[in-house]
């Protein structure tokens, strides 16, 4: 079943033409790919970002949007990513970046898109254990800036994961969400990256 890529708010997609326009932004942002592109880029397959609230059990995990990520294709590839963040005043373009994650992202939404149900594809980040994932919420229609995560939505860990969490392999989030408590509750016993 295909995905249901919820659409950016307008003026998050704003933010990210204009930067992408931008010489000075595209110059300052240290992505060699980006400034190598050849030819127009764009921005493409937009993914709100949530943070999984660190006081989330598995029984009640909540989140909170933190911004929308754009893939920055230029040609048949993805080069680069632009991030974008709510401010008080709207939103506005937080930076361009490369890095392992955009190939992990693009083939966990190519893995996704054949799975036998639909979903809305949205980003999860964990921050205590330096994680991100791909989330497949099973409500097509929902506001893709709010959300709970439903017992039956599933998880996509993107590379590089944590030790002993698979990287694109989905899990039930009533299967992987206590784990990743249970070592979100650890990481301050076993110290932090400083």
């Amino acid at each position: 079943m295909p995905l249901h890529v919820p659409p950016a708010p307008a003026p998050a997609l704003r933010t990210v033409l204009t930067a992408l326009g931008s010489p000075t932004a595209v110059r300052e942002a240290r992505t060699p790919s980006l400034l190598r592109a050849q030819g127009p880029a764009s921005p493409e397959l937009p993914l709100p970002v949530h943070v999984l609230d660190s006081a989330s059990t598995a029984g009640g995990s909540t989140t909170h949007l933190t911004g929308w990520r754009f893939l920055i294709r230029c040609g048949d590839r993805a080069v680069a990513a632009a991030e974008t963040m709510l401010t008080p005043d709207g939103w506005a373009f937080s930076h361009f970046f490369e890095g392992p994650y955009i190939p992990s992202t693009e083939r966990a939404l190519r893995q996704a898109d054949v799975l036998p149900h639909a979903y809305q594809p949205r980003l999860l980040s964990i921050p205590g254990l330096y994680m991100l994932a791909l989330w497949l919420h099973g409500d097509c229609d929902a506001d893709a800036a709010t959300g709970r995560l439903a017992a039956t939505d599933l998880l996509v860990p993107l590379a590089p994961a944590p030790p002993g969490i698979a990287a694109h392999r989905p899990h039930l989030a009533a299967e992987l969400l206590p784990v990743l408590t249970h070592r979100v509750t650890r990481a301050p016993l076993l110290g932090s990256p400083a």
